[in-house]
């Protein structure tokens, strides 16, 4: 309590015989009054140089109220707001649903939904909310319709309206850290985990072996031009995509089916430049 990493406190010694007392030097003390010390004044700092970062989106209102009142009680002064950023779209629709969602996953709220897709005419759905998931700079809400048993996802950039009703609540089991462990993006198709067998050029390959595409990637072997590599996963939409973002510096080599499907996204690519 004497040091300065505690609450540096000045004490007077009273010694009776064999007992030592302490009381306070200044009888005015309390360390509920007794401001923060350095190294806490850093670390909060640092703390609220990392919360500042979320300040505009819907679901972090709260922070714009709490940084001043931090910097005021503990007279924190100016903190630098340009050591980190996030990759964050401000202006991407949907945000303002994802407040409303958190609360209805975490209580457990039946929710109705109106939808709008893209070349479809706006729906309106009764549903479970179970997970929000990130993907792209984009959220996802994934859950389940009553009528239905498997689960659907919703982006939120297409949802009009969100409300809460009356509707028993029915729970899932699903573990969705395990859930999407096998994929890559948010598409969950009916199949198996497949190897995926792909050749990366050596001027590309200490990006992707810094930057995995997928917690399972392997390395095999490599030549004079390329590294050899697997991936454990089951084929989708944003592996394809995925893939054909990097051009000629990776291809694939198996399975014949899925190299047959880039080939072939690669051949209408090309027809726009002949």
């Amino acid at each position: 309590m004497e040091s300065s990493q505690g609450y540096g406190v000045e004490f007077k010694k009273i010694k009776e015989g064999r007992n030592t007392y302490y009381s306070y030097a200044d009888p005015s003390f309390s360390i509920s009054n007794n401001p923060i010390n350095e190294l806490e004044a850093e670390q909060l700092k640092s703390a609220m140089l990392v919360l500042s970062r979320f300040k505009g989106m819907p679901q972090f209102e709260w922070v714009n109220e709490l940084l001043p009142k931090l910097d005021q009680t503990f007279m924190l002064g100016e903190t630098q707001n340009d050591i980190m950023s996030f990759e964050n779209n401000p202006y991407l629709k949907g945000l303002e649903f994802l407040g409303q969602l958190f609360n209805s996953i975490n209580h457990k709220k039946a929710i109705e939904i109106t939808y709008k897709p893209f070349d479809k005419d706006k729906f309106t759905i009764n549903f479970f909310p179970y997970h929000l998931k990130q993907f792209n700079s984009r959220w996802f809400l994934f859950g389940r319709n009553p009528d239905y048993k498997s689960l659907t996802n919703y982006p939120l950039d297409r949802i009009m309206e969100i409300k809460e009703i009356e509707l028993l609540y029915e729970e899932t089991e699903i573990n969705f850290e395990e859930y999407f462990e096998d994929v890559i993006g948010v598409t969950i198709k009916e199949g198996r985990v497949e190897t995926i067998e792909m050749k990366v050029s050596k001027k590309l390959w200490p990006y992707i072996e810094t930057k995995p595409l997928h917690g399972s990637q392997k390395k095999k072997h490599t030549d004079i031009e390329y590294v050899y590599m697997t991936l454990e996963v089951i084929p989708n939409f944003e592996l394809e995509k995925l893939i054909l973002s990097y051009g000629d510096d990776i291809e694939v080599l198996s399975p014949e089916y899925f190299r047959d499907k880039i080939r072939f996204r690669l051949i209408e690519c090309k027809k726009h430049y002949d």
